[in-house]
């Protein structure tokens, strides 16, 4: 028995090793998605984070429901589970003080819909939905129109 084991342990042993040699061996190549790949053993440099885009004006959504886009930047801004540096602005007591927009009302709902004194847990953390814009070239090609504009083309071309 002592010796089926030590057996079967060499084996696992030595088919690690093969497997650890194969790998620097081979270097088989990455997959080139949005972010252009090297081999699966190698570390590329993350790209460097665009600037942000200051707007002065809201944004139009895209969609219905769509979160509002951040205008503005939000480097080194701190969101744990402590601290929630948006809320210094967009809170309503602040808003006053701020200028900023007022976070929604239903931020201030659980999810039975119970109005809460304070923003709730579920919609804490903004850049879960909220997100900043910058000006770079798209890594994939849209070919989105908003409902507005497939209406009026469709009004727009001629019936048969």
């Amino acid at each position: 028995m002592k010796l089926l084991f030590s057996v079967t342990a060499a084996c696992i042993v030595l088919v690690y090793a093969l497997v650890a040699i194969a790998a620097e061996v081979i270097e088989p190549s990455g997959p080139n998605g949005i972010r252009k790949g090297g081999t699966l053993l190698e570390t590329l440099p993350a790209p460097p984070i665009a600037d942000p885009v200051d707007a002065e004006s809201k944004r139009m959504r895209a969609y219905p429901e769509q979160p509002p886009t951040i205008p503005h930047t939000i480097r080194d801004y701190h969101i744990n589970k402590n601290n929630n540096r948006c809320l210094e602005c967009h809170n309503r007591i602040q808003t006053a003080v701020s200028g900023a927009p007022m976070i929604s009302i239903t931020h201030f709902m659980d999810r039975d819909f119970q109005v809460l004194a304070d923003v709730a847990p579920r919609r804490y953390f903004c850049l879960q939905c909220h997100v900043p814009q910058t000006k770079v070239k798209p890594p994939v090609g849209n070919t989105f129109k908003d409902i507005d504009i497939l209406l009026r083309d469709q009004k727009q071309q001629p019936t048969p």
